[in-house]
């Protein structure tokens, strides 16, 4: 069984080397974050999500996010809109002038701004919308069309099945969906019974997201829930070697043990170095001080080096930072008696 969990898949014509995707979140998954987590084995990642008319009107910051390494294919660029038109243009652009292997709609984005917009979520409440929308990207583009979405709006609007089966007749190569509503936000449980009821629904690949924080987790949505692929997205953050434990188990079904201390803090000056690389030195401090906490999490005596880099401004005193922290580390581990 273990193996079986860790084969090859496909998105359309795209193969998929293991199980595990990493879910696109906002001011995360750049460029620098996603080539990192190929790096640990993750088998698809997904840009954050991107307005479809910061691409139609040529935004420069939204050009930018287009970026794809070479290094981290498979990928997938996740756009976002209201209106079937600006989405369909925008889609054609990612399609025409980028190298992403495949576009991925955001239909379950929670927040305010977004759906305010019609977008994200707002098309949750009506599945005939969700086929228009699906069918008319799918016509417009070459590349594998996916579609991300959550089970419902509220309570009393999960169409979890019908709004599924609305994108695999609209085109779409597979569903992500999160197991929560959107008036839940992240709170509460994801409802992995409506993930499993979706997936025994639809022909294409069901890739399940929500509470996946172990390669348990992982392992149990593929076998109970009857999903396809995993999605990993908060518990990834910092942490990108539980992909690594991830396909491993999946693989195996062993777990490899949780990287030393100063495993984390190399990779997480590499996360800076490559921040700094892609966005140059003054936006790549900026979005570091956003993600440096989640590495230095757990790790003793770090308090004090968090709140200097939250001030830090360039790429040597951040590194300096990390450094000092390190030799610090070190002594203080050396002097710990052993168990």
């Amino acid at each position: 069984m273990p193996s079986q969990l860790a084969a090859p898949w496909k998105i359309g014509d795209v193969t998929i080397p293991d199980r595990v995707v990493v879910a696109p979140m906002a001011g995360v998954t750049d460029a620098a974050f996603r080539i990192i987590c190929k790096n640990f084995g993750a088998g698809l990642v997904v840009c954050e999500m991107i307005s479809d008319k910061g691409i139609m009107y040529h935004n420069q910051k939204t050009l930018d996010m287009l970026f794809v390494d070479p290094k981290e294919h498979p990928m997938s660029i996740q756009i976002y809109g209201g209106a079937k038109e600006t989405l369909v243009q925008a889609a054609k652009f990612v399609d025409q002038q980028t190298s992403a292997d495949i576009i991925d709609i955001n239909m379950g984005c929670p927040v305010n701004k977004v759906t305010k917009t019609d977008a994200g979520a707002k098309w949750l409440l009506d599945p005939d919308k969700v086929y228009e929308m699906v069918a008319a990207v799918t016509a417009a583009v070459h590349k594998p069309v996916t579609v991300k979405m959550r089970t419902g709006w509220d309570d009393e609007h999960v169409y979890a099945v019908e709004n599924a089966l609305a994108a695999e007749r609209g085109g779409a190569a597979a569903i992500a969906m999160h197991g929560r509503t959107r008036q839940q936000l992240y709170r509460g449980k994801a409802d992995w019974e409506i993930l499993k009821q979706v997936a025994a629904a639809i022909k294409i690949p069901l890739i399940g997201n929500g509470d996946v924080r172990t390669p348990a987790d992982a392992q149990q949505m593929l076998t109970e829930v009857g999903a396809t692929a995993v999605m990993m997205g908060r518990a990834v953050q910092g942490n990108p070697w539980i992909l690594t434990q991830t396909t491993h188990y999946l693989a195996t079904g062993e777990l490899l043990p949780l990287p030393a201390p100063m495993t984390k803090l190399t990779i997480a000056t590499e996360h800076l170095q490559r921040l700094v690389g892609l966005k140059g030195e003054h936006q790549g401090c900026q979005d570091f001080r956003e993600q440096v906490s989640y590495y230095l999490k757990g790790i003793p005596r770090s308090t004090r080096t968090k709140v200097a880099l939250m001030s830090a401004t360039s790429v040597g005193e951040m590194t300096d930072l990390l450094d000092d922290y390190a030799d610090q580390l070190a002594t203080y581990l050396a002097s710990r008696p052993v168990k």
